[in-house]
């Protein structure tokens, strides 16, 4: 039988979990962050802070660097068992190196509510890696808004807003202020400092010891 770690009481320390919707290693994050998350839910204060992986672009994503991505994609699947991705969206979309679109989806759906920003989160990654649709499309990011139940009508209004633009430049200004450089990244904010928690994929015990030993 596997030792329980203790929890502690709540803290006044702060988890930032910084990602990008279209980062395909935050996908391979995604099921231990799920138990990270349910284990220190009482314990510390979680936020979620968008990085900006790729500005936006109409261009389409160059042959050398698909196939770059989806030899990552590959790679992650051998790293972390049980993770699986569509390939059917090299051969059916056209990519372009452009997720701002995305993060913009997550601040314009928080608008309709705090619970709805992880929902899209959700949806866009299943969009991506599951159904093969390209995040990178407005057109895709509305679908999904009435998908997951939002106000289309002020979904769309929100995601070209100056205010959504202003937000996901505060968060990206915020990660950069926190030392992240990569995704996903974890960063525990405690006693007027931060540290950077390492990432072990496949196992949500030694980040959530690591954690607690800090705190």
């Amino acid at each position: 039988m596997r030792e329980e770690i203790p929890m502690q009481k709540k803290t006044s320390a702060v988890l930032y979990y910084v990602h990008d919707p279209m980062c395909s290693w935050c996908w391979g994050f995604r099921p231990v962050w799920l138990q990270v998350k349910a284990k220190l839910k009482d314990t510390v204060n979680i936020r979620y802070l968008l990085g900006g992986l790729a500005d936006d672009s109409d261009q389409p994503m160059p042959v050398s660097m698909q196939k770059m991505i989806e030899s990552t994609w590959l790679k992650i699947e051998q790293d972390i068992p049980g993770t699986k991705f569509n390939y059917d969206f090299w051969r059916h979309c056209k990519p372009r190196r452009s997720t701002y679109p995305a993060c913009r989806a997550i601040i314009a759906a928080q608008l309709q509510g705090k619970r709805y920003s992880v929902r899209m989160l959700t949806a866009i990654q299943h969009a991506y890696y599951q159904q093969a649709k390209n995040p990178s499309n407005t057109t895709t990011l509305i679908q999904l808004s009435a998908d997951i139940g939002l106000n289309v009508e002020k979904f769309k209004n929100d995601f070209f807003s100056d205010k959504c633009n202003d937000l996901f430049q505060q968060q990206m200004q915020h990660a950069r202020g926190l030392g992240v450089s990569s995704f996903p990244s974890l960063v525990l904010s405690h006693n007027q400092s931060n540290t950077m928690i390492h990432i072990d994929y496949n196992n949500d015990e030694t980040i959530v010891s690591s954690i607690l030993a800090l705190i």
